[in-house]
């Protein structure tokens, strides 16, 4: 298994993570074409093993299927696309005749689509794009549940930054930096009022997020405590019952309405004495 070197500061935080499996150099380069380091860090995997493994490390927003080999891993793969719903699959065809065999398969695993090496990478790219999981995670929750009552410009700015993290760790002082503010400023200014702590909707928005890994079937408690940086099952455990009263085995039958109510139940504010926030600070 291998992952493109993604250092450097030309590449946002929140850009997407994609497994490619391929065992061709062609794919590969048209992938590398399409998703430059300062667009995606792609996770190039050669077996079924090396894939379950990286699915399984982090919050992957795409996977790409390459159709054109002769690996029996191919379709090992492309059958899982179920099993990680949350997650599209696209399959990379050659744009051959005999290629229909294939496209049809996927439309069995349900893939979001098919990609052909004839097209522009650019295209490729505009297909993906908006189908990865932190894209529409952000998309869906852009504008704040008006319960949370973060109306003020501040507020809204920051929501808006942690949803693009789409459940991924994040801190304060990163979101400072984002806004443009000073993490005193922030802090001070977020929980105007009796609103909510910073923290505590960080926490929130991570917990959403795993509400909707918990509703794949291929994950289990302790796949997606370690997909969004938990430091175990026990520490979403501790977040879960705090967010919302409940524990991460009933997060897949949650709503993200139904975690908001919870949450603004009295739950919106640290107490002294809860336990350290999963969140870093």
């Amino acid at each position: 298994m291998s992952a493109d070197a993604q250092s450097g500061t030309d590449r946002s935080p929140t850009s997407p993570a994609i497994i490619v499996h391929t065992t061709r150099e062609r794919a590969r380069a048209f992938i590398r074409a399409a998703f430059p380091r300062r667009k995606a860090r792609i996770i190039t995997v050669k077996t079924a093993q090396e894939f379950s493994t990286s699915i399984r490390r982090e919050l992957i927003d795409a996977v790409v299927v390459d159709l054109g080999g002769q690996s029996d891993d191919a379709w090992g793969i492309a059958a899982q696309a179920r099993d990680f719903s949350s997650t599209p699959f696209f399959g990379l065809i050659q744009a051959r005749a005999a290629d229909t065999p294939a496209i049809a398969r996927c439309a069995h695993f349900e893939f979001a689509d098919v990609l052909s090496e004839q097209v522009d990478e650019d295209v490729a790219r505009d297909l993906i794009g908006p189908l990865t999981f932190t894209t529409r995670f952000a998309r869906a929750l852009h504008t704040p549940p008006p319960s949370l009552g973060l109306t003020s410009d501040t507020q809204r700015r920051t929501w808006e930054a942690i949803v693009q993290h789409a459940g991924r760790p994040v801190t304060t002082r990163e979101l400072a930096a984002t806004i443009g503010v000073t993490r005193e400023h922030l802090s001070r200014n977020f929980a105007q009022g009796h609103g909510a702590n910073l923290k505590r909707v960080i926490d929130l928005v991570r917990l959403i997020s795993a509400a909707e890994l918990s509703k794949n079937p291929g994950y289990d408690v302790r796949d997606v405590a370690a997909i969004l940086g938990f430091a175990s099952s026990s520490h979403l455990a501790v977040t879960t019952q705090r967010i919302a009263s409940t524990r991460p085995a009933s997060l897949a039958g949650l709503r993200t309405i139904d975690l908001v109510d919870r949450f603004t139940q009295g739950r919106t504010r640290s107490r002294s004495a809860d336990t350290p926030s999963a969140t870093p600070i």
